[in-house]
């Protein structure tokens, strides 16, 4: 096994890196060449954190904003469970889908429990 042969064996993963690189930098850059750059103040303003940046520190936040959050990371975390599960399925057989239903069941129970509290809804 020489370094030919090695190198033989990694090109195909340079090559993928390469490409997804490309694919990843190539709308950015058009768009800085395509695309009508005019920002205003609209566009330039706070809009994902609810108040404006760069004020004091001791500023009272909405506990909605933490709620949201809160819930956004433990569904999305949750949700994360399903794939490993999906990819051994057939090795885990019938109790791991009876695992896996159940705890979907809690997870529902949840979500269902957060809706009728209220935490989904913005006023």
């Amino acid at each position: 096994m020489g370094v030919d042969y090695l190198a033989n064996e990694y090109v195909p993963i340079f090559i993928f890196v390469l490409v997804a690189l490309v694919m990843g930098a190539a709308p950015l850059v058009l768009t800085l060449f395509l695309a009508e750059q005019k920002p205003d103040d609209e566009k330039l303003s706070a809009y994902e954190c609810g108040f404006e940046a760069f004020e004091d520190a001791r500023l009272q936040i909405d506990v909605r904003f933490y709620l949201l959050a809160i819930l956004f990371v433990i569904f999305d975390l949750e949700s994360a469970f399903l794939f490993p599960w999906a990819v051994v399925l057939d090795q885990i057989g019938l109790f791991g889908f009876v695992e896996m239903v159940m705890f979907l069941v809690i997870l529902l129970v949840g979500y269902i429990y957060a809706w009728k509290k209220g935490a989904l809804q913005w006023e």
